[in-house]
């Protein structure tokens, strides 16, 4: 089964259920990607002083593109219109959960590039007092 096989099977819902897997899929995806991706942005901020802000927004950014691409596979593979039963709504509100996943990552990334410091040692420097 080449690559482009799995990616459509994967936008029609598979072999389990019907048509709104697929949405349902993309759905799940876009709302992991955005929990990953504010977690990342609290992190930055020094909210939360376990793991590596960076890293998360890296992550963010690629699961929601994977949620924004199953989303439009299966957009582009469904049949008839929104209200048929076969997810086409899930999966236009899956789109902007992508986008919003990637620009959470995007702007955690562009905040640790700003700042000039290591998303590790912010939570460090608040601790020992000094501010830079």
């Amino acid at each position: 089964m080449s690559a482009a096989d799995v990616l459509t099977v994967a936008a029609e819902g598979g072999v389990v259920g019907d048509g709104r897997t697929g949405a349902n899929l993309a759905l799940g995806v876009g709302l992991i990607g955005v929990a990953i991706g504010w977690l990342a942005l609290a992190r930055m901020a020094g909210r939360i002083s376990t793991g590596n802000a960076r890293t998360g927004a890296m992550a963010a950014m690629t699961v929601g593109l994977v949620g924004t691409t199953l989303a439009a596979l299966h957009l582009a593979t469904s049949s008839g219109g929104p209200g048929t039963g076969n997810g086409m709504v899930g999966a236009i509100a899956a789109i902007p959960l992508g986008l919003i996943a990637m620009a959470l990552g995007r702007r955690t990334l562009a905040l640790s590039r700003r700042t000039g410091r290591n998303a590790d040692r912010v939570g460090h420097e608040r601790e020992s007092g000094s501010i830079s």
